[in-house]
């Protein structure tokens, strides 16, 4: 009986202390004119909640009770979330009003504090110049489709009677691809000892910052330092050799005076990092959905094939696909819209204040981030009628894609300016695929869409030829 009572006397305590802490930590935050919601706890916040519950953490617990406007505290940051679409586009047009790009310390730490995406006023203006350069659509046309149509046909060749993870070879294809354009002479040496570090600092990217063993922030971090040896060490060889190289990194290092968007070692590098990260994101994950959506709507996937078999019946069986082959692929840009949409493959960007200023009638401290949080809006029926089924044909109308709410490349001076390099990507992709190839799931693996959509099982299909 008397050990009965001590678990009980010290279950008690601690369930006192631990409301007395999280009842601390929410008057910490407690200023007049925040907006409403909780904190949870010191340090940690609501990220474990945040990650787990995702959607349902915003809409269901969080939206009901404040509001589409309340405070949190996620990946160790005070932050204010924002679902309301009119905001939303008022925060990411206003970057000069004091709403700068705000990701998460392990995100900063992780890609580089000289990456795009961190920078901000001429800085960002200076390497938002050096990669538009990089990717322009002169660039794609004459540099870069030549080399993403080899690697595609490479990659897709012997698939024939194989069941293979579609989720695991399209990240392949993402990081290997983005690696070709980037270093086309040295990608297949280095890309054994590359691809496993990347992978490693992908999932740090959207940690707690807390260095210790085992966490993926750690992993992450560790990973971007033996990158940064690989990178160093190829930009050393180069300088050394005096061939030339008609790639990205070879672009990036030019010292003549054509190029007006100079950078040192260390810009270059944080921007290759900052290139092969958002392109493996988005072009790995809709190429997967797409694969998805496509078994799932075989009168969609007719319609993509005849669009590519029309392509193909116009050239040699040898003869690479072109840039106005890749102009004339309406139905497939309207097939990656689509996916985009539904899987929400991007559910928000984050901004923050650099001074406390008035938003929606409350204030909010500098220093604060703001989550534009854009996945509700793919589901507006005012915007998508039907928002729930895979309809690609509502692409075919072009206003769609010019039209205000249109977020899923970001908005504002923030929109992704790889957007149509990966698109090409994902056309190629799609293009020797589905010309090749039919395919059937097996599994019937579960999807997750937060924070990431992925398959934790992987995705499995049975391959045969078309």
């Amino acid at each position: 009986m008397g050990v009965l009572m001590l678990i009980v006397g010290v279950f008690v305590m601690v369930l006192c202390m631990c409301t007395a802490v999280l009842r601390w930590n929410e008057m910490r935050y407690r200023k007049k004119g925040l907006p409403p919601g909780t904190m949870g706890w010191p340090v940690f916040g609501e990220t474990t909640e945040f990650l787990k519950q995702g959607p349902n953490f915003m809409k269901n617990q969080r939206a009901s009770r404040y509001g589409s406007f309340f405070k949190s505290h996620i990946l160790g940051c005070p932050t204010v979330v924002s679902m309301d679409p009119e905001l939303n586009r008022y925060i990411l047009m206003n970057e000069a009003k004091g709403l700068v790009p705000g990701y998460p310390q392990s995100m900063l730490d992780i890609l580089g504090k000289c990456n795009i995406a961190a920078v901000h006023g001429s800085t960002h203006k200076q390497m938002r110049g050096a990669l538009l350069a990089l990717i322009s659509p002169t660039m794609i046309r004459q540099q870069l489709l030549p080399k993403i149509d080899e690697f595609m046909r490479a990659f897709l060749s012997n698939w024939d009677n194989q069941v293979i993870n579609i989720q695991d070879r399209t990240k392949e294809m993402a990081f290997l691809s983005s690696l070709k354009q980037i270093a086309s002479a040295e990608s297949s040496s280095v890309a054994q000892q590359f691809m496993p570090e990347f992978f490693k600092l992908v999932l740090g990217t959207l940690s707690l910052p807390i260095d210790l063993p085992g966490t993926n922030y750690r992993r992450g971090f560790q990973a971007r330092q033996n990158i940064l040896k690989i990178l160093g060490q190829l930009i050393e060889k180069r300088r050394d050799s005096e061939e030339s190289h008609k790639d990205m990194l070879g672009y990036l290092m030019r010292n003549d005076d054509n190029n007006r968007h100079k950078l040192s070692d260390d810009e270059i590098i944080d921007q290759i990092i900052t290139i092969l990260y958002s392109g493996y994101e988005t072009v790995s994950t809709t190429s997967m959905m797409a694969v998805k959506y496509l078994h799932d709507h075989p009168t969609v996937l007719e319609e993509l094939r005849k669009e590519h078999m029309g392509i193909r019946e116009r050239k040699r069986a040898d003869e690479p696909i072109e840039w106005n082959d890749l102009k004339s692929m309406r139905f497939t840009r309207a097939v990656i819209f689509e996916t985009s949409r539904l899987a929400t493959i991007v559910n928000g960007v984050l901004r923050k204040t650099t001074q406390e200023m008035e938003l929606n009638g409350y204030v909010i401290p500098k220093g604060w981030r703001i989550y534009v949080y854009t996945r509700e809006i793919n589901y507006d029926p005012f915007l998508y009628p039907d928002p729930l089924a895979f309809n690609p044909w509502r692409w075919m109308d072009k206003g769609l894609e010019s039209q205000n709410y249109f977020l899923i490349f970001g908005g504002g001076t923030r929109q992704c300016p790889g957007k149509e390099l990966g698109i090409a990507e994902i056309s190629t992709f799609l293009h020797y695929f589905v010309t090749r190839y039919r395919w059937e799931e097996v599994g019937g693996e579960k999807l997750m869409k937060f924070p990431r959509v992925e398959a934790p099982n992987g995705l499995h299909i049975r391959v045969s030829s078309y």
